[in-house]
């Protein structure tokens, strides 16, 4: 037995009613007050029957009443207004500084014990999703409601991200989207690497050179380290001819090259792909950042996004090496990527920011709208009959994953709570 089981039994009311205090009082819950997850009494402002008095106060919750002196709660002013003492096991009474016994509320044999065994279940599976033999028993509207807020909670998670950067930047929305767009395009791979390249070069230095896609190109590249050595193709030549002049110009100090890896990746997601179609982006997108928040389509942006490399990759991957001829143009997958984990979370906290809901509305519409991503979570409840049918759900797969299966959180999981208390 633990506390946080009989936090959960007290705040959904899982026990029998007008249970009988330890010393004789009938207890009736009216409200169970208000969960405190700070220090002090576990909830607040509870309302109840003892007997036939009304009272009103704060409830502390523990697996034996001795806890209460093991805890130190009877030298804390914080607990002198505990109207209820709700354990599991009564072996000491327990009082007020005034003397007077405070009722104890002993929750032993008096819930039901499947809840137990399944509680017990969960926590000691060694699956990854401790419910995965009866998740499939989940009602398709208790999925999307869940879903829905696990989703809000993981935007809430990457906006307070972006509200760290906005306080150290005074606002600068523009470079927080910008540096946000590169380590989209770096994957997992090189995501750390791209944001650090846009952050030692910011947008408005970019800005400056808007008419010449070389000079952002030589930019981004320069500053990456990777123009270090020469080049024997006109087109890297060139570019570290201009860059060693802007170098000098604006007392720029270049990355540090081995930090991009090229190893067990595909040759389109190459660091120099990437970095050529983020150039291409800032040269054909001026104002890209308001046009967004001014889409009212998701298609739109999506075309916004649809960048090209220069035609010198067109047969390279990497400089001076030659390679069959294709254009690198980002794929919708890369896209989406982009959309989910830039895009969208700028567009929830810019909406919050600036108290403007149809913004946020349309960031949940369009994780509706964009194809659910397929990966080892993902696949993972889908072998257990749960699809995700668009990147709304697979992110809040994710989510539900990472914050609550992974950590046995079944007590504050939607899904934990049908399930536990399922006959």
């Amino acid at each position: 037995m633990n506390e946080e089981f009989l936090v959960y039994l007290w705040t959904y009311q899982l026990f029998k009613p007008n249970l009988i205090s330890s010393s004789g009082e009938v207890i009736n819950v009216i409200s169970p007050g208000s969960r405190n997850t700070d220090s002090g009494p576990d909830f607040f402002n509870a309302k109840m029957m003892i007997d036939n008095t009304q009272w009103a106060g704060n409830v502390e919750i523990h697996v034996n009443s001795s806890d209460w002196f093991k805890h130190k709660h009877q030298t804390n002013p914080s607990y002198n207004n505990i109207i209820l003492h709700v354990v599991f096991n009564d072996d000491m009474p327990v009082y007020r500084k005034n003397s007077e016994l405070i009722p104890t509320m002993v929750l032993k044999h008096n819930f039901s014990s499947s809840i137990l065994e399944n509680y017990v279940a969960f926590q000691s599976s060694k699956n990854s999703i401790p419910c995965h033999d009866l998740i499939h028993n989940i009602k398709h509207f208790d999925k999307l409601s869940w879903f829905d807020r696990l989703m809000a909670e993981r935007l809430e998670k990457k906006s307070d991200e972006i509200y760290e950067f906005l306080e150290l930047t005074k606002n600068n929305f523009l470079q927080i989207f910008y540096q946000r767009l590169a380590r989209s395009l770096g994957y997992t791979t090189n995501a750390d690497a791209m944001e650090m390249l846009a952050s030692s070069l910011p947008l408005k230095l970019l800005l400056k050179h808007m008419d010449d896609l070389m000079q952002i190109e030589a930019l981004l590249y320069g500053q990456a380290g990777l123009l270090s050595d020469p080049h024997k193709d006109k087109y890297p030549a060139e570019l570290k001819k201009e860059y060693d002049f802007l170098k000098s110009k604006y007392k720029l100090q270049p990355m540090d090259s081995n930090l991009w890896r090229f190893m067990r990746m595909r040759p389109v997601s190459f660091p120099t792909i990437r970095i050529s179609q983020l150039a291409n982006i800032i040269y054909n997108s001026s104002g890209l950042l308001n046009k967004i928040l001014e889409s009212e389509k998701l298609q739109s942006v999506i075309s916004l996004l649809s960048a090209t490399a220069s035609h010198y990759w067109i047969n390279h991957y990497r400089f001076d090496t030659l390679a069959p001829g294709k254009t690198k143009m980002l794929g919708l997958s890369t896209i989406n990527i982009i959309l989910i984990n830039t895009i969208i979370p700028i567009m929830f906290v810019y909406g919050k920011m600036k108290n403007n809901h149809s913004i946020q509305e349309r960031a949940f519409d369009w994780l509706s709208e964009i194809k659910a991503e397929s990966n080892s979570i993902t696949n993972k409840f889908l072998s257990m009959g749960i699809k995700a049918e668009n990147a709304l759900q697979s992110q809040a797969m994710l989510q539900l994953e990472a914050n609550y299966c992974s950590k046995k959180r079944c007590l504050s999981c939607r899904f934990g709570h049908l399930l536990l208390n399922r006959e």
